[in-house]
């Protein structure tokens, strides 16, 4: 699925069987660090969890608006939750939850 409208070209959200991941293109201006694969998880409390008994480490959580609350390394807003990893070459990946 790609994003509508002038998102279009934003982001594509690849389904491979019961697993979902997006790609994001970066704003050629984009001075911070992003995420630009995220993988969409149905339960992203256990899913950081599990990845943390595992050895995975997340970044610090960071504010998505006025109205989002930090819990650890997820963040919580009224649209979903993220939380941010490296992995093994350094590459930023995102695990989502949607509240859609």
């Amino acid at each position: 699925m790609r994003a509508p409208g002038e998102m279009r070209n934003s982001w594509a959200s690849v389904r491979v069987g019961k697993s979902e991941f997006w790609l994001v293109r970066p704003d050629k201006n984009e001075k911070r660090d992003l995420a630009y694969s995220a993988f969409v998880v149905k339960d992203i409390k256990k899913t950081v969890s599990g990845l943390k008994k595992k050895g995975v480490k997340f970044l610090p959580a960071e504010r998505m608006g006025g109205d989002s609350k930090i819990d650890g390394p997820i963040s919580y807003s009224p649209y979903g939750a993220v939380a941010i990893l490296k992995d093994s070459e350094g590459n930023l990946l995102m695990l989502w939850e949607s509240r859609m």
